[in-house]
């Protein structure tokens, strides 16, 4: 004789079934659409609770939408869309709080939007709606509609729809995880296939990276006169990586195996000007211990790099040309002329021919050295580069702190529109700062944007992007002249006291850097 099973002990099994169930299709399947109208399926046919429908965010964010249901037609769902002060369903969008409505018929509050009263049994009918909260935030909710003369107790149904609300929203945040990785493990296979259908150009090797027509027409030159000894003028804004081409053009010419001598006009003191760059005897003057040769002796045989010559006092540019035009010099405190064989590649961010009109350059040096005018294009005349230029910094700078950080892809994103008004040099600096700054192995646009923002906040008279000057036209990078004391020791502290890379990191040459420090007495 068989005996029947209790109708509590009956009900209890079904609840069981329903849970299991549900996270045996959790970890079945990754499609959060076949997963969740199964488990709508699972309380509509086992615990009575029917027209189940999950309401999500929209994307872009205007309002919500049935995505998920079971037991709705096409045309029902499609009617299921809502605002958050939209009837039953917006109430619990906007307030994250469950909503029970033990009649519709007397809720002027309930819409019918996607099912119409009279699709309904005639009787009773109740609606439940629970959020989905992820840690405070609304996802969306669960909807169900219950006939309210059942012998299940209400408070039951309701304890069984909390857990499958909390099974719905694991399952859409692990979607969306999954989906975040997905697009990153993509993003990162594209940027691997595109190095490898590309290769390793010759200048990615020489530290120039990028496929721009501007680009490639600047290097086009370079290789034009690298067989030469032709002087070299490179012209271009603060950042745009003149060293690098002028290691470039030495490293492609006839001289590549002798030496390569950068010089930085704008860093040395005026009264040290001829000694540094023409050498001197012993005994020339006070502290001359020994004899020293210049920078010119120094680079003798191979290519000298005159940076920043804009900044050459006028007293020194008579002596520049003459050793130009003579290929000979004097160190000082000697009187024999010492031959010297060297290339010279002059850099400027300035209008040298401004700087003639105004009597701050001279002209016959100018036209010395204006043989060969090379314009190096700003990173915003460029813009198909800077990815390029982002991995392979990216790559340099994590071998140098040994460290594996990467980007997602909107953040990239965020790194490809910024104007980059400090050029290459900027965008070096902001990827150190991220690199140095991740907590994961992965930079978000989020933080991209704050490290973006804070070096703004500590420039605030940095001038606005600049739009693309006309051809044959050089406009400066205009660096902020105003930082006071505690951003040149947040500089200096960055980096360990070092002046030369504290002035690049504000923007500033290092004569104006020191000179700052003595107008705030600390120097």
């Amino acid at each position: 004789m068989t005996t029947s099973t209790p109708p509590t002990e009956r009900l209890q099994q079904e609840e069981l079934l329903v849970i299991r169930e549900s996270a045996r299709l959790m970890g079945k399947s990754l499609e959060p659409g076949l997963v969740i109208r199964e488990m709508l399926h699972l309380i509509s046919e086992f615990l009575g609770l029917n027209r189940g429908r999950v309401v999500l965010r929209q994307p872009g964010g205007s309002g919500f939408a049935i995505r998920y249901a079971y037991g709705l037609t096409a045309e029902e769902i499609e009617r299921g869309v809502y605002r958050e002060d939209d009837g039953v369903s917006g109430r619990v969008l906007q307030s994250g709080e469950t909503a029970i409505v033990q009649d519709i018929d007397d809720d002027p509050n309930y819409l019918a939007r996607a099912v119409e009263r009279r699709q309904l049994p005639n009787e009773t009918v109740s609606y439940i709606a629970l959020p989905l909260n992820d840690d405070g935030k609304v996802l969306g909710l669960l909807g169900v509609h219950r006939i309210r003369g059942r012998t299940r107790a209400f408070a039951d149904d309701l304890r069984i729809l909390e857990i499958i609300a909390t099974l719905v929203t694991q399952i859409l945040k692990l979607n969306d995880r999954v989906a975040q990785q997905t697009a990153r493990l993509e993003h990162e296979n594209r940027e691997l296939k595109w190095a490898l259908e590309r290769g390793a150009p010759q200048q990615a090797r020489l530290g120039i990276v990028g496929e721009s027509p501007a680009l490639l027409q600047a290097l086009r030159q370079i290789e034009q006169v690298s067989s030469t000894d032709v002087t070299v003028l490179l012209l271009g804004e603060s950042g745009t990586g003149k060293e690098l081409f002028a290691r470039a053009l030495h490293l492609s010419s006839p001289r590549r195996d002798q030496p390569f001598v950068k010089v930085n006009c704008g860093a040395i003191p005026e009264n040290l000007f001829e000694s540094e760059l023409f050498g001197y005897e012993k005994g020339a003057f006070t502290g001359a211990s020994t004899a020293r040769a210049g920078y010119f002796e120094q680079a003798n045989g191979g290519t000298l790099f005159l940076d920043e010559i804009g900044e050459l006092p006028l007293a020194m540019q008579v002596k520049l040309l003459r050793v130009l035009q003579e290929k000979t010099l004097q160190r000082v405190g000697s009187r024999r002329e010492t031959p010297i064989d060297v290339r010279i590649v002059a850099a400027t961010n300035l209008d040298l021919q401004q700087q003639v009109a105004a009597g701050r350059f001279r002209l016959d040096l100018y036209y010395r050295l204006n043989i060969i005018p090379i314009r190096l294009p700003a990173l915003r005349e460029r813009r198909e580069d800077i990815r390029p230029l982002v991995r392979h910094q990216l790559n340099l700078i994590s071998q140098s702190y040994q460290r594996n950080v990467g980007l997602t892809p909107d953040a990239m994103e965020r790194l490809a529109d910024y104007p980059w008004p400090g050029n290459i040099r900027q965008l070096r600096n902001v990827l150190e700062r991220l690199v140095l700054l991740a907590e994961g192995a992965t930079v978000s646009a989020r933080e991209v944007e704050h490290v973006i923002r804070s070096e703004a906040a500590g420039a605030p008279d940095a001038p606005p992007p600049l739009a693309a000057p006309a051809a044959g036209t050089v406009r400066p990078y205009l660096p902020a002249q105003s930082h006071d004391q505690r951003q040149i020791e947040q500089a200096l502290a960055q980096t360990h006291g070092n002046k030369s890379r504290a002035a690049q990191v504000l923007g500033l040459t290092l004569r104006q850097l020191n000179y700052r420090m003595k107008r705030l007495a600390m120097a």
